[in-house]
């Protein structure tokens, strides 16, 4: 019996020497102490960073390689309300011709089954789309528009080449108000012209959470933007405050998605002002957004009188010559002309 108590005791301790040679605990992350608790939690692992999305700063679990789309969406009243609005990263809207106003959808961290009514391309909107690497999408164009896209400017799909095909018409809406396309037939578009659609956009600058509940600035719970004087292209954004957001109007009605008929939530209201020419006698415009000029910028129900650059091909708000953060989540900027200048063209907080 004492030389098995003895030959079992030996056993037990060549095990116990094994064992303390192997690492039992995991290794501290960022130099964070091992949790001593981890005996209990099986299979337990410690998660990096996650990744952010580039035009929304919202965090990601996967990396967000994929490539923006930006199409161009009619405002036109018979083109109310719009589809796919909702979920776009970043609204541009700007004057086309006229007193009529035309959006620049931006889409990368979601993607919308149905997008449109879609319009026609002008110059200055493909230079921003260029701007965030993005397939640009449109039906028709302008000459000048014309001219670039035909030069491969810019990755793009156009309605007047796929009419009937990649573009839809609606029978519900009379042309040129009734051009629509799925997010599924623009990534067909993509691999028919050969265009990738990896690579994200270049990333704006993001306050973190914490960062953007204690931001100043002069109260905004709303604010208007004139373009025309019948009101019809105005829009207003109300800042909600058990949201967070900003709601938005068109002429004095919530714009909202047709399908679903959820409602434009927007976190950063960003207003430019720049210089607007009138090239031709059908109207057409040259719009300078690569000077830089007046801004304001609108957060948390907060405004701010700041300035706008043009940094590698996009609009970003800057003050002493430093980037500002944005909100996270999503962008709406506005373009007015200097004539009659941005002041003119803003009122703040009229109900």
């Amino acid at each position: 019996m004492k030389k098995w108590a003895v030959a079992v005791a030996a056993i037990l301790l060549l095990f116990t020497g094994c064992s303390n040679n192997k690492e039992t605990v995991k290794k501290p992350v960022n130099n964070e102490k091992p949790d001593t608790n981890q005996a209990n939690k099986p299979d337990d692992v410690v998660k990096a960073d996650p990744y952010f999305y580039p035009l929304t700063g919202i965090a990601t679990d996967t990396k967000p390689d994929q490539r923006a789309v930006a199409v161009m969406v009619n405002n036109h009243p018979k083109a109310r309300p719009q589809s796919g609005l909702n979920k776009a990263d970043i609204v541009y809207e700007i004057l086309a011709e006229g007193n009529i106003t035309r959006f620049l959808a931006v889409f990368q961290s979601e993607k919308p089954t149905n997008i449109g009514p879609v319009r026609s391309a002008r110059v200055y909107y493909i230079n921003l789309a260029k701007g965030l690497n993005a397939l640009y999408i449109a039906h028709g164009y302008s000459p000048e528009a014309k001219k670039l896209l035909d030069s491969s400017y810019v990755d793009n799909l156009n309605g007047m080449v796929y009419d009937g095909t990649l573009f839809k018409r609606s029978s519900a809406r009379k042309p040129p108000h009734n051009s629509y396309i799925t997010y599924a037939n623009i990534l067909k578009g993509a691999e028919l012209k050969g265009y990738t659609m990896k690579g994200s956009p270049p990333a704006f600058t993001f306050y973190s959470v914490e960062e953007s509940k204690s931001l100043t600035g002069q109260e905004a719970k709303s604010v208007s933007i004139t373009y025309s004087k019948d009101g019809t292209f105005n829009s207003k954004f109300q800042y909600d405050e058990t949201l967070g957001k900003y709601k938005r109007y068109s002429a004095g009605e919530q714009t909202v998605d047709l399908e679903t008929g959820d409602p434009i939530l927007v976190d950063n209201v960003f207003i430019i002002e720049a210089v607007h020419k009138t090239i031709d006698a059908y109207g057409l415009r040259d719009i300078n957004l690569e000077s830089g000029g007046k801004a304001y910028l609108l957060q948390k129900g907060k405004v701010n009188e700041v300035e706008w650059a043009n940094k590698n091909g996009r609009i970003i708000p800057v003050k002493n010559g430093e980037e500002i953060p944005l909100v996270q989540g999503k962008t709406w900027v506005n373009v007015v002309p200097t004539n009659p200048g941005i002041h003119s063209s803003i009122s703040f907080n009229v109900q």
